[in-house]
């Protein structure tokens, strides 16, 4: 009798642990899906994080209510968990695909509260069972805990380092239901004989297995169609990194790249960004030995820094080896970047940007800024005087930057604000802008630590749009898009982006807030 009561107990510590980290997995995995589908990474963790652990607190709560069949309870507790989490993602897509705007959000907040409030109602549960037991209250609360936030930790780690990359959003949210499925069938079956009517909870379980089941082995094509609603054009290729999912689509010859659903280029008009991107820059710097670029993954910027046979080094620095990789395998980018990031020139290095520049004791005639918008914390560091105080510290004399920096007409604000950060590290600035049509108006800010002045300033190699004579043109600023700004009657005063005051993130989601 002792040994099967220490056998029951031990078991409880173990689904403890076992329970929370399926918890934990389903809380990070609410936070991704926000911050893919709804934007602003930091917003969406924040708020996912929140509403667990305060459905965690509703949970603990309401167990005190329960008095008996505690065991009965905990089984569908899993089973509920199980159900709802597993096929959480694949309903999230769906939600995102047909329904109207803003539907998707709030299933995720009420999804993300009720998972939380069923797991609240776990732990107090199996302690109180452990107790009943013959464990000292004291003892299985101990245990219960150390078991509940040892596997939390396990989860945050087996999420990031093995199931998001591995299986993606989809199937891990079934994987995970299908361990919570198992841990309630374990308990059916080591307290068979204090639970009635054993045989009808079986079956209930026995036919939410079959549904993940179903959901693991098809549940992801059916979400690809799903979220192919999203895209304008067929997907040809999906991939979910460490960092973000990659998506290339392909409409006859208009090949686009999508970095977390945000477009990054167009094959169609591509050569308008790139070439305004790169070749100001260029004819600006008294000399092109080594050249900087910063983002630029998908080996296009490199493409056009490649047409001067002067240079004699570039590094591109881009976080996630994902992306280059695709660059040098995909057939179709291949083609639209010249198979540049195979060049002997071309040294690619997979690292954050910032901490790039913080550890590189190299200097360079040219650095250019090709990063994806500051749409969160992490990518709004890349936006901050520090930042760009780090990037002039690796600048040659007569040399120069260019950064991409938002659109001056749908996001004026931020663009104008990016313009003051550079401005105020003490380096001479040339606003321009260039209308691509698969972006809209789009602007560049170019940075020297000499005078800039436009009209000297040549296009030496072949390009597609860019002339000399319309490099001029791209400096002039309409009415509703340069920097005199005004704010409830009053000009608006522009302070630089900080690491300290990253104001930034929230003028970019109010400025993108209609497009």
């Amino acid at each position: 009798m002792r040994e099967k009561a220490l056998k029951q107990s031990n078991f409880i510590y173990w689904a403890s642990g076992i329970v929370s980290i399926c918890g934990i997995i389903f809380e990070v995995l609410f936070g991704a899906l926000g911050s893919y589908i709804l934007g602003d990474g930091v917003k969406q963790y924040t708020l996912t994080i929140s509403l667990f652990l305060t459905g965690m607190g509703i949970g603990a709560s309401i167990s005190e209510k329960i008095g008996k069949n505690l065991l009965v309870t905990f089984v569908y507790i899993e089973f509920l968990v199980a159900l709802l989490g597993g096929f959480s993602s694949f309903i999230m897509f769906g939600i995102t695909a047909f329904s109207p705007e803003g539907t998707d959000a709030l299933f995720l907040y009420l999804i993300t509260l009720t998972i939380g409030t069923l797991t609240g109602v776990e732990l107090p549960v199996l302690i109180r069972k452990a107790n009943e037991i013959g464990v000292s209250l004291n003892r299985s609360t101990a245990r219960v805990l150390f078991s509940d936030y040892a596997g939390g930790l396990i989860g945050g780690l087996l999420f990031v380092f093995l199931l998001r990359p591995q299986l993606g959003m989809v199937k891990t949210a079934f994987l995970v239901g299908c361990i919570n499925l198992s841990v309630a069938i374990i308990v059916l079956g080591l307290f068979r004989k204090e639970i009635k009517r054993i045989g009808i909870h079986l079956i209930i379980g026995l036919l939410i297995g079959i549904l993940l089941l179903l959901g693991l082995l098809f549940g992801e094509e059916m979400a690809f169609s799903f979220e192919q609603k999203l895209y304008k054009d067929p997907i040809i290729y999906m991939d979910e990194s460490q960092y973000q999912k990659i998506v290339v689509t392909k409409d006859e010859s208009d090949i686009r790249l999508y970095l977390n659903g945000g477009l990054q280029f167009s094959s169609i008009d591509e050569h308008r960004y790139h070439e305004v991107l790169v070749h100001p820059t260029m004819a600006q710097a008294t000399k092109r030995d080594s050249v900087l670029v910063l983002g630029g993954g998908d080996g296009i910027a490199a493409k056009e820094v490649l047409k001067y046979e002067d240079v004699k080094q570039i590094t591109l620095v881009d976080l996630d080896p994902a992306v280059t990789q695709l660059a040098t395998s995909n057939p179709y980018l291949l083609k639209l970047n010249n198979n540049s990031l195979s060049n002997s020139r071309v040294n690619v290095i997979n690292q954050d940007a910032f901490q790039f520049l913080e550890q590189s004791t190299e200097w360079f005639d040219v650095i250019i800024v090709d990063l994806p918008d500051p749409n969160d914390e992490s990518l709004n560091k890349l936006y901050t005087k520090e930042f760009y105080s780090l990037a002039r510290n690796h600048l040659l004399p007569g040399g120069a930057m260019m950064v991409q920096a938002t659109s001056p007409v749908f996001a004026r604000e931020v663009y104008w604000t990016i313009s003051k950060t550079i401005e105020s590290t003490g380096l001479e600035i040339e606003n321009l802008h260039v209308d691509v049509p698969s972006f809209g108006n789009w602007g560049f800010v170019m940075a020297s630590r000499s005078e800039i002045t436009i009209e000297d300033l040549a296009i030496t190699v072949p390009t597609y749009f860019l002339t000399t004579k319309v490099l001029g043109t791209l400096t002039t600023f309409g009415k509703d898009e340069d920097d005199q700004m005004i704010k409830n009657g009053t000009p608006l005063e522009l302070k630089p982006n900080t690491m300290i005051n990253p104001t930034l993130i929230e003028i970019y989601e109010k400025s993108w807030k209609y497009y």
